[in-house]
């Protein structure tokens, strides 16, 4: 009988695997970047992310929940950019517990759900809708 997997284990190799992934993809012009201001550093951190505009908001759905780096700078500061298809747009970012990112997965784009499905752990998927400025 095969061995359930371990939820640390698989955190720890998506995140590890990411982080050279997205030294890569987030030199990319077509990529959607969110970026956040490093709680610690003050730096601003860009993370490759998929999702969708709808109106004056971006909404995606963090893999890790509350576990995502940019979901912990987003509370220490949720003034944010969003690059959606080569523009910057400044915005607000608000973490929505109380949605149901599974539904909400369903209308995003689907390569990205899928990606987020797959690489997520458990149940610690969390929505962000991000309230757009303008472009900035």
């Amino acid at each position: 009988m095969p061995k359930p997997p371990n939820p640390e284990r698989k955190y720890r190799t998506v995140t590890a695997f990411q982080r050279r992934l997205n030294a890569v993809v987030r030199r990319l012009p077509g990529q959607t970047l969110l970026e956040t201001t490093g709680r610690v550093s003050g730096l601003p951190r860009r993370t490759p992310v998929g999702g969708r505009r709808e109106g004056d908001s971006f909404w995606l759905v963090s893999e890790f929940g509350e576990r995502s780096q940019y979901i912990r700078n987003i509370r220490a500061d949720p003034r944010v950019r969003v690059r959606v298809r080569g523009r910057w747009y400044a915005g607000t970012a608000h973490l929505l517990p109380d949605d149901d990112p599974l539904a909400r997965l369903r209308r995003l784009p689907r390569f990205n759900s899928m990606a987020v499905r797959a690489m997520g752990v458990g149940t610690g998927h969390l929505t962000v809708r991000v309230e757009l400025e303008g472009q900035g």
